[in-house]
């Protein structure tokens, strides 16, 4: 067995870019899907009055749709800058949740700041991708994805408020689409493996469609309706079906990490 510091040293260069071009590969249709949203997102920045630079900073700064849109509006209301980072950290709250589940999956010695710039953009896509990956979550993997999506946000929220009102509504509500049906090609291939958590993820549609029709839970926003439907369900799973110390996934994570 080798060491932590050890184990460090014969990750080649190689290696790590090996793994980030793979995280670059995989980031591409999330990054396509995310210009096309953005660009929709973009037009709505425009009527709020932000410039092209304006609109692509925010964007490079915040890879979140809910929070963005939710600040974006904010910023049209002309409401107080504490009532926008109120409303911005309730729609993005659910990215507490993943980061802590995200946590987990990296190996115990990864540096701080390693830790630090994979928390700027864990959004639900790349959360997707990094989850579903065998052993410990690489940092270059993460960066990779990261690289492609954070520009394709940024630069598809230019594209929209460039673009101004030029699309018909059609077009520009059709795009939002495109990321509804990217995020269900990353979790239902894991779930086509797993019964246990195609069951879990079939549950979570259907709660969050109930809960959407509930007399008080349906005037809560999305992403605190997302928190608690998360940590509902997923202590039910924890509860009934456990995973075992002896699972071949942690296993073959910590040999992947030994000699």
């Amino acid at each position: 067995m080798k060491n932590s510091k050890e184990d460090k040293t014969t990750y080649s260069g190689w290696d790590r870019r090996a793994v980030f071009r793979q995280g670059l590969r995989d980031g591409i249709p999330v990054a396509l899907g995310y210009f096309a949203v953005a660009f929709s997102l973009g037009i709505t920045a425009r009527n709020a009055g932000l410039g092209p630079f304006q609109g692509f900073l925010i964007s490079l700064l915040n890879n979140a749709s809910a929070g963005e849109y939710a600040g974006i509006t904010a910023i049209r209301e002309q409401v107080h800058y504490a009532e926008i980072v109120l409303v911005t950290l309730i729609a993005n709250a659910r990215y507490l949740l993943m980061s802590c589940a995200l946590s987990q999956r990296f190996h115990p010695d990864m540096p701080f700041f390693h830790r630090f710039f994979i928390g700027f953009d864990v959004t639900d896509e790349l959360f997707g991708l990094a989850i579903a990956r065998p052993g410990f979550v690489e940092p270059g993997y993460f960066y990779g994805t990261m690289t492609l999506t954070i520009l394709g946000w940024s630069t598809g929220t230019l594209g929209g408020v460039l673009a101004g009102n030029a699309l018909p509504e059609r077009i520009v509500s059709s795009l939002s689409v495109a990321l509804f049906g990217m995020f269900l090609a990353i979790i239902i291939p894991p779930a086509r493996k797993n019964r246990i958590l195609a069951g879990i993820v079939g549950l979570g549609f259907l709660s969050s469609f109930v809960c959407s029709l509930l007399p008080v839970l349906s005037s809560w926003s999305e992403g605190s309706r997302t928190v608690l439907l998360t940590v509902l369900l997923s202590s039910l799973a924890a509860f009934f079906f456990p995973v075992p110390d002896d699972d071949p996934q942690k296993e073959k994570a910590d040999e992947s990490h030994a000699e």
